[in-house]
């Protein structure tokens, strides 16, 4: 596998719930993980003391986060709704020659911030909110 573009990773956003995903303007930079709690079911019995784990048991979750150029698109009023009105739509994460990550996301932060010789950005945070699907590409 050969190295892969930085602004091939996307994050889209569903703009109408129809199904049609559109990336979020202005975006620079770009994170996700995924995380798994562990359940430690370890005894005084457990071989030669090393810590046991319960397959499966733990919670998953995945978080998004990304900054960009503010650019006052059809996305960026989309995210301000989103946030303000507490909604979790679905969202897509691109990974390029990996997969796509679909599922509902709660906008967790959104940050806005500029300085007088520069252009106004921002950052968002996506917290999972439900079951993730994995498309192979």
């Amino acid at each position: 596998m050969v190295a892969q573009k930085g602004k091939d990773l996307l994050i889209k956003l569903d703009l109408t719930g129809s199904g049609a995903f559109t990336t979020i303007a202005g975006l620079r930079a770009s994170r996700i993980s995924f995380n798994a709690e562990t359940v430690d079911v370890t005894t005084l019995e457990s071989s030669g003391g090393w810590r046991e784990l319960l397959g499966g048991a733990g919670v998953r979750s995945a978080s998004i986060s990304g900054s960009g150029v503010f650019r006052d698109a059809d996305t960026d009023e989309r995210a301000r709704a989103i946030f303000f009105d507490g909604e979790v739509p679905d969202f897509q994460v691109i990974i390029p020659d990996f997969g796509i990550v679909e599922g509902p996301f709660q906008i967790s932060s959104l940050e806005y911030a500029g300085s007088h010789d520069g252009e106004a950005n921002y950052e968002l945070s996506l917290a999972s909110a439900g079951a993730l699907t994995f498309t192979a590409i």
